[in-house]
């Protein structure tokens, strides 16, 4: 409570914006999930200025815990505010919510769905785009995107732009940022573990020269953690996607098949969940008590690799964000010391690596009273030069082609490495149950680093997702 109070009081004498909450968040900083109803806000700014009243955008997102004035998205929404043609017609009311990512996702469509709580301006995960188009919670933009330049002239990556068009071929958002995931190492550790030569690069060519690594690590660097990967329920989708799923999809396996049936056994999800056994009854993870709530992430992240005490970490590049000079935990000569490895496949098949690529976007929802004029600052928070400033501090790969060809951008510590990985990406999947089966994914998961066996782990998941989305959509392999 103490932590919104103080947003309000900047927001009001600081740069005149408004505190109701009535929202929920994108990935920065601020208020509480328990958010009040807020002033109907008009479609345009134009009326309301006349009368001396300002428009209101209400914006959401998720709070990680970090410094508000710390928060990639906060900066690019407060960057664009400012230098809006609109600005002394409108102001911004900030209602995120803090959560841990599930969470967040559940909070949001509970406001979504109701027009007394909605925002005007959601950041959505495309990963639950699916579910939330097939609910009728996000706002068609077809009409939107078919008159934005930028959005028909090659300034959009094609990939991007699919990432965020519904199985109904329409277009639910405009995405600012994606991601690759590999494993970031410390070269000092490494190198005293005896793994590689002091200053060389680590590549592992299968999950086995992981596990060795680790063992090195463990005997020569006792007061180390040699791996570390997201792995509980409490880490939500990044539970899912960047630990699971880069798992399962270098087995050569995917979660549904072609038909649309959940797979639910098979020799991929035993041999996924075996190499995550391993590496905990190994004592090659760090405790659960640090991995197994919310703020893990972080932890790793911006406490564990900065202070030389993780060897090796899955995770995605956006974390080298918080290690610049703006960031939430800045490193000194960080390129210097991590390098970004590619996962291998199991047993280094084809493609020899692999990676999960994703990515959010800002959409509108169904429910928004205001869509005119929370389009408008869309496209002011997504100018080149805006753009350009929020993706630098947020440590993302850009999803403009024209940001992608600056040398501010293109010259970043690791980018060109999590970049290529794009080449062998895979995503997830465009069903509007996966949501629903990546929460028994992330209970399997828990379950085995928790001590429960991987067959009786898969057993359990299996009669989870059977009952979440019916037996006649999952299958055993």
């Amino acid at each position: 409570m103490k932590r919104k109070q103080i947003l309000s009081l900047l927001m009001a004498s600081a740069m005149l914006l408004g505190m109701t909450a009535c929202g929920g968040g994108d990935s920065a900083d601020g208020g509480s999930a328990d958010n009040s109803e807020t002033e109907t806000t008009s479609e345009s700014g134009g009326d309301d200025a006349s009368s001396g009243e300002k428009s209101k955008i209400t914006i959401c997102w998720r709070d990680d815990g970090t410094d508000i004035e710390l928060n990639a998205n906060y900066q690019q929404m407060m960057a664009a505010y400012e230098q809006w043609d609109k600005k002394d017609q409108v102001e911004l009311d900030f209602a995120p919510i803090t959560a841990d990512e599930g969470n967040y996702f559940t909070k949001v469509a509970l406001q979504l769905a109701d027009p007394g709580t909605c925002p005007d301006l959601v950041c959505e995960d495309t990963f639950q785009m699916p579910n939330d188009i097939a609910a009728g919670y996000l706002t068609n933009l077809d009409e939107y995107v078919a008159n934005y330049d930028d959005w028909n002239n090659g300034l959009y990556f094609e990939s991007m732009q699919n990432m965020v068009t519904g199985p109904d071929g329409s277009v639910y958002g405009i995405p600012y940022c994606t991601d690759t995931r590999g494993l970031f190492y410390n070269r000092d550790i490494l190198a005293q573990a005896g793994v590689i030569a002091e200053g060389e690069d680590w590549q592992p060519t299968s999950w086995q020269d992981i596990i060795d690594a680790c063992a090195a690590v463990k005997e020569n660097c006792p007061d180390v953690v040699p791996f570390w990967c997201n792995s509980g329920v409490a880490t939500g989708e990044a539970t899912s996607m960047q630990t699971y799923e880069m798992l399962l999809y270098g087995t050569g396996e995917r979660l549904i098949t072609d038909d649309g049936k959940w797979i639910v056994s098979s020799q991929g999800i035993q041999d996924s969940l075996q190499f995550l056994s391993d590496i905990y009854t190994n004592g090659y993870g760090p405790s659960l008590s640090l991995v197994l709530n919310g703020q893990a992430s972080n932890t790793s992240a911006r406490e564990y690799l900065p202070q030389n005490k993780l060897a090796i970490s899955l995770d995605g590049i956006w974390i080298t964000g918080s290690w610049k000079e703006s960031g939430a935990a800045p490193w000194e000569g960080y390129e210097d010391i991590v390098g970004l490895a590619a996962m291998p496949t199991s047993e280094g098949q084809d493609p020899g690596t692999i990676t999960l690529a994703g990515g959010w976007a800002y959409s509108i929802p169904e429910n928004s009273d205001n869509k005119d004029l929370t389009w408008e600052f869309i496209q002011e928070m997504m100018k080149p030069d805006i753009y350009q400033k929020y993706i630098m501090q947020a440590g993302n790969i850009c999803t403009r082609t024209d940001t992608a060809e600056t040398e501010e951008y293109s010259s970043q510590p690791l980018f060109d490495i999590a970049t290529e990985f794009l080449e062998t990406a895979e995503f997830r999947p465009q069903n509007d149950q996966y949501s629903t089966v990546s929460t028994s994914i992330q209970q399997m998961v828990e379950s085995v680093v928790s001590g429960t066996s991987p067959e009786d782990a898969m057993a359990q998941y299996a009669t989870s997702v059977a009952r979440a989305v019916g037996e006649e959509n999952v299958v055993e392999q």
